[in-house]
């Protein structure tokens, strides 16, 4: 398995994923939250970004906000170009296509009682006659190391939490889209299953051409996997720079603090 070329590629391309002063506010007057508050940052294609920070910091809630699952309460959100901020019905449909996500426990993501066949057909009306989306589904499942038709035929209950995570990736996949989000991916699997589904996320952006932000509490996840990295802390973008500036010269308190907690840092070779 390849390591990933650490590049500051927002210096190199037009941005595939534009938010500026991006903000979202729960509650009014005194009792408000400000969960993302002013945030602003670019994506490139074939990047991988990590937004990191501790429980509570707004890291999930600005991915469901660029996923539009969320309202925004002020900003702008652009995918190529295009700005997606208030898009609705057929429109938002269309650009959840270009958008798809994974999120933290792979077994809730499932219905108990379809194979991974079903449950990658579930976009069969937007993929073409059934050879299209066999093709589609055996090219998927190749993307996340997931080699042989045996697994189609499987239920949810019949895999690991690792196979369960990648057969998510790969229904992702399933439409092709220009930006995959993975919200605390691999936090409920163990270290070896982490690794396995870090490594997956770090080929796709050659394999499939995809650019990849991932969301997560774990610093140390963020120094393997990352071009760049993204602290937030109480809802703001405190730091963001390459992995290297980042994570080995740190300008922000908060960002030195998540990095203490590390184990054997000096060890990561990036």
């Amino acid at each position: 398995m390849s390591e990933p070329t650490r590049t500051d590629a927002s210096e190199q391309a037009e941005p595939v994923l534009r938010v500026r002063e991006l903000t979202r506010v729960f509650g009014r007057g005194e009792s408000a939250v400000r969960a993302v508050d002013n945030v602003t940052f670019d994506l490139v294609k074939g990047e991988i970004a990590t937004v990191v920070g501790e429980s509570g910091s707004g890291k999930s809630t600005l991915a469901r906000l660029i996923l539009r699952l969320l309202p925004s309460t002020s900003g702008r959100i652009e995918l190529r170009g295009r700005d997606v901020t208030q898009l609705a019905g057929g429109d938002l449909r269309e650009y959840w296509q270009d958008v798809q996500a994974v999120f933290q426990d792979p077994f809730s993501s499932f219905n108990q009682f379809f194979t991974v066949r079903r449950l990658l057909m579930r976009s069969r009306k937007l993929l073409g006659t059934v050879s299209d989306i066999e093709e589609r589904m055996t090219w998927a499942l190749e993307q996340v190391g997931m080699f042989g038709t045996e697994v189609l035929d499987k239920y949810p209950h019949q895999l690991s939490g690792g196979q369960r995570q990648r057969v998510m990736i790969a229904r992702a996949l399933m439409m092709r889209p220009v930006l995959l989000i993975a919200d605390e991916a691999t936090s409920m699997l163990d270290a070896s299953l982490r690794a396995n589904v870090l490594n997956v996320l770090t080929d796709l952006r050659k394999s499939a051409d995809m650019t990849i932000l991932f969301i997560t509490h774990d610093i140390g996840q963020a120094c393997y996997v990352s071009d760049r990295v993204l602290v937030m802390k109480n809802g703001e973008l405190v730091e963001h720079g390459p992995v290297e500036k980042v994570i080995f010269q740190p300008s922000h308190e908060y960002t030195r603090r998540l990095l203490a907690d590390v184990p054997r840092l000096h060890d990561i070779k990036l």
